[in-house]
């Protein structure tokens, strides 16, 4: 049902209602009443909210309103490295303690445990178990020492300025090389150019412990802290608990003014073509900075406004991706928006691109020309009945899933609140709201926003991209002709009309002929006249979603070599011709305002596809699966456009040392597999490519439907599912052939190895430690060997990064599968200076030989399996999980109960099962890869 056209006629039908409903656009925007938000006296300010998804958990987070564009000179970077070390020792958690204690109660370091500096802001997350009043109590001491009680001693603060010089380490690059030559011009005359988080080098080296001291003491006050706290909680318990641990600290005597610092205007354009041999994209960007400093949004009439803009952004760049779709497009996507920049309080209307080689004037100018379209002509009334249809439809879901929203989404929204002072309302009033305002919305006060931000000055054109032999580097004056382009008379968009159907054809109409219960699961498997199979599972884990997934083996391994290396490539721009007739841009306007998605796939061992609905939509998903089955188009433009696109974005990865280094390691350990073609396709390879083939090998790969298991989970009405499955699913064809899955045989070369790959101009290394060969799946030694990447990934982060200092993050990973053979998989990696990559891979080696040895520490164990216990409790309130479940089981030909004992069997893990397959498959031969800078 179209709301926003029900609505209209309602208005029209009853003029008396529109007049009692006379909106007073200077009234303020209720904040949501489920929030308690408080104030102490000490000036802390804190929000509390009730929520109970996901159950038994609370998300806190301390939200410091101070950042890196506070810093000294002094201080350079220090704001950052004051976030890392409060997880280095408090009053309460000496040292290395607090970390130690949230894994123990299955809180995960860096994946659920985190922080984050930005220039204006520095932000603690600790998400925890809420059904225990001792864990709750820890985590209220662990904010209140983040807050005020960090130890900072000297010994912690120099071990730590490794692990600081590490992560800056991460960020070298052609990025960073190219953005010191433009940061001037795009925060131009402003603190914000000179202030960046990760801070300078020579400062993290050389600072004094005062000076970081000095900051903490500044700024870390509570005046300028917020306290969030969301989850399945007792709001005034916590309130109690918030009193308690922050009522008793003071604000400075004489506390430091927390300034604001803006970006000045300027009347000159100014232009930056930066290029980087390392740069592996070409992109375009266009700054139109606005005169004053933005407000917050805290009135009806300020909802209303920004409701305008979300519309005009949507339009916009609905016709970029309408050009984008287009055959040879010049760029590969394109984007225009009106939003924040680095500063806080300063935005900009802000178009962007990323293009191939040779065409970033070409982009510039079609994104400038869209711009200058609007201003000519203005959006069309049905552009704006489709970009209202799409929010709308939007805020709808959101609205529908009230009662399942994550708590999460609320703790950013109430951040925001705190920091930038928007106001969070609840979806009720932003549902309403928006279904008043919309009628009030024209599309003459849409075209006139953008006089407001298309200008001459103020404004600022960046174009990055490769630096090679025979690629013309655009001028300065290039792009100032571009730019310039007020007096160009351009046509006015036309609109395409709409297509009726996703459906061409008139459609057999099959037949449900049996059907099982599974109540291990609650899951019902049916089986249909064609002969496929279709597993579904109700749920209410979230009331507007419905996710799919169909999946059949056979796959591309059953292709000869030869064919293989013609469609490899080629198979994942099929469907950018569309289906049923229609092209991408008629498939996209056709679902305005309806959500659900399709996409195909084709793997080495089976095919299948993928997707999402919601309940109202499912028609469309099953839609799209009878047309993806069935009435692929075939187009040779549409996919030369896919060639070019994938081309202009890959063709220059290698450029990237990891890209180069991940691209020769794996060359070298697949020599002897005459199928494998790089892990990114050169010019030789697109060559090669074959559409025609590829688009055979579709129709082959799907022409026999009754081979297909479907699943489906979700918030899913079974008369009507079972009427769109006989309609759409069983009239697909089908035949009684059936695959297995193959095992072509090819292996990685096996032996104790070790490939160097040089590149690079940054002092960056790279390792990768690799174990891997034949076994048979176990799903016993599949537990212990994912025990045995996490525990070994505690150890990693304790001894290489809080032990040597000498990593910001590392990590194992270990697996066995069992098709298309059985057969084990290990991995550790981490990125490093050159001078240590030898002595840290001794390192992680020798903490791996001692799981081999002695087995896992008991508390490492213990701390493996309360996250999987807290992660596994959370898990099973999701679609996605479930329906994961049921495609390994098709995969692995395993029982759909297993999942159901899953946490006994994390209980009954022993650290003698872990060792022994430790012992079993990582006392073998191992493959070292490590990428070195060219010039050490």
């Amino acid at each position: 049902m179209n709301i926003l056209k029900s609505l209209m006629l309602l208005l029209i039908a009853s003029p008396l209602l529109l007049s009692a409903q006379q909106i007073n656009y200077s009234d303020p925007i209720p904040m949501d009443s489920d929030v308690r938000k408080g104030k102490l006296e000490n000036g802390l300010t804190y929000y509390i909210k009730q929520n109970d998804k996901p159950e038994d958990k609370v998300d806190l987070r301390l939200v410091i309103n101070a950042g890196s564009i506070l810093e000294t000179e002094k201080q350079r970077g220090l704001a950052h490295f004051m976030e890392h070390m409060c997880f280095n020792g408090t009053e309460r958690f000496p040292k290395n303690e607090l970390v130690d204690y949230l894994q123990s109660i299955g809180v995960k370091f860096g994946q659920h445990l985190n922080a984050y500096t930005s220039f204006d802001e520095t932000v603690y997350f600790l998400p925890i178990p809420s059904d225990d009043d001792e864990k709750l109590k820890k985590g209220f001491e662990i904010l209140e020492d983040w807050a005020f009680n960090a130890t900072l001693s000297p010994e912690e603060i120099d071990k730590e300025r490794g692990v600081v010089l590490e992560e800056y380490r991460l960020g070298l690059g052609a990025n960073k090389r190219m953005m010191a030559n433009y940061i001037d011009k795009l925060m131009y005359g402003s603190r914000y150019a000179e202030r960046l988080p990760i801070g300078e080098k020579e400062v993290l080296e050389n600072f004094e412990h005062e000076d970081l001291i000095q900051f903490y003491e500044d700024w870390y006050r509570p005046d300028l802290m917020s306290v969030i706290a969301v989850g399945d909680i007792d709001v005034d318990q916590i309130e109690k608990m918030i009193m308690k641990h922050f009522s008793k600290y003071k604000n400075p005597k004489n506390p430091k003014p927390r300034e604001t610092y803006g970006v000045p205007n300027h009347e000159e354009t100014f232009v930056a073509v930066e290029t980087d041999e390392e740069a592996p994209f070409s992109q375009v960007e266009v700054y139109y900075k606005d005169y004053e400093e933005s407000e917050p949004n805290t009135t009806i009439g300020d909802y209303k406004s920004q409701l305008e803009i979300s519309l005009f952004s949507t339009m916009i760049n609905n016709r970029l991706d309408e050009i984008r779709n287009s055959n040879n497009p010049p760029f590969n996507y394109g984007f225009s928006y009106y939003g924040g920049t680095w500063s806080r309080d300063k935005k900009a209307y802000q178009s962007s691109a990323m293009v191939g080689e040779g065409k970033q004037l070409d982009a510039l100018k079609v994104l400038v020309e869209e711009n200058q379209r609007v201003k000519m002509h203005g959006f069309t009334e049905n552009e704006l009945e489709r970009a209202k249809t799409e929010m709308l439809t939007r805020i709808e879901r959101q609205y529908k899933e009230r009662d399942k929203t994550e708590s999460a989404r609320y703790v950013q929204q109430l951040q925001n609140q705190f920091l930038r002072g928007s106001v969070m309302t609840n979806i009720e009033w932003d549902y309403e709201m928006t279904e008043k305002l919309f009628p009030e919305i024209s599309v003459e006060a849409i075209n006139s926003q953008i006089d407001e931000y298309i200008k001459k000055d103020n404004r600022v054109v960046i174009l990055t991209g490769p630096e090679k032999e025979g690629l013309k580097k655009p001028s300065k004056e290039e792009v100032l002709e571009v730019i310039n382009i007020e007096s160009q008379d351009l046509a006015p968009y036309q609109d395409e009309a709409i297509a009726e159907s996703l459906i061409r054809k008139s459609l057999p109409k099959g037949k449900i002929t049996s059907t099982e219960l599974n109540e291990t699961t609650d899951s019902k498997t049916l089986t249909l006249s064609n002969g496929a199979k279709v597993t579904y599972k109700q749920t209410d884990f979230k009331n507007d979603q419905i996710l799919f997934e169909a999946i059949s083996f056979g796959g591309s391994n059953l292709i000869d070599n030869e064919t293989y290396k013609e469609v490899q490539w080629a198979m994942g721009g099929l469907t950018e011709a569309g289906f049923s007739g229609m092209d991408k841009n008629a498939i996209s306007k056709f679902m305005s305002g309806k959500t659900a998605t399709v996409t195909p796939y084709v793997s080495n061992i089976s095919e299948g596809m993928r997707g999402s609905a919601t309940p109202d939509d499912m028609k469309y998903l099953m839609q799209m699966i009878q047309a993806y089955f069935t009435d692929l188009n075939y187009d040779e433009e549409a996919f030369e456009s896919f060639k070019t696109k994938q081309n202009a974005f890959m063709s220059n990865l290698t450029s990237m040392p990891n890209f180069y280094f991940q691209e020769q390691f794996y060359t070298f350990l697949s020599k002897d597999n005459p199928r494998f073609n790089g892990i990114l396709p050169d010019e030789e390879a697109w060559n090669k490519t074959d559409y025609k083939k590829a688009y055979e090998i579709y129709q082959e790969r799907f022409e026999n439907a009754g081979d297909f298991h479907f699943y489906f989970v979700g918030n899913i009405n079974e008369d009507e599912f079972k009427s769109y499955l006989e309609t759409y699913i069983a009239s697909l064809p089908a035949n009684e052939t059936s695959e297995e899955a193959v095992d072509l045989g090819y292996r990685m070369l096996e032996g104790d190895l070790k490939k160097v790959v040089k590149k690079g101009k940054d002092p960056k290394s790279q390792v990768t430690i690799l174990f891997y060969g034949e076994a048979e799946y176990s799903p016993e030694e599949a537990l212990a060997m994912n025990a045995v990447g996490e525990v070994l990934t505690i150890n990693l982060i304790e001894e290489l990064r809080e032990g040597e200092s000498g990593v910001y993050g590392a990590g194992a990973n270990g697996r066995l599968s069992k098709v298309p053979y059985g057969s084990y998989n290990f991995s550790i990696s981490f990125p490093c200076g050159p001078g240590n990559a030898e002595n840290l891979t001794e390192s992680a080696l020798a903490e791996l030989d001692k799981i081999i040895e002695n087995g896992p520490d008991a508390e490492d164990l213990n701390k493996f399996k309360e996250s999987e216990k807290l992660e596994y409790k959370e898990k099973m309130k999701e679609n996605k999980f479930w329906l994961d479940q049921f495609t390994q089981a098709y995969t692995y030909d395993t029982s759909l109960g297993r999942i159901m004992t899953y946490e006994e069997r994390i209980e009954s893990l022993t650290a003698e099962e872990v060792q022994n397959v430790a012992k079993k498959y990582l006392s073998k031969d191992k493959v070292i890869g490590m990428l070195m800078p060219e010039q050490e």
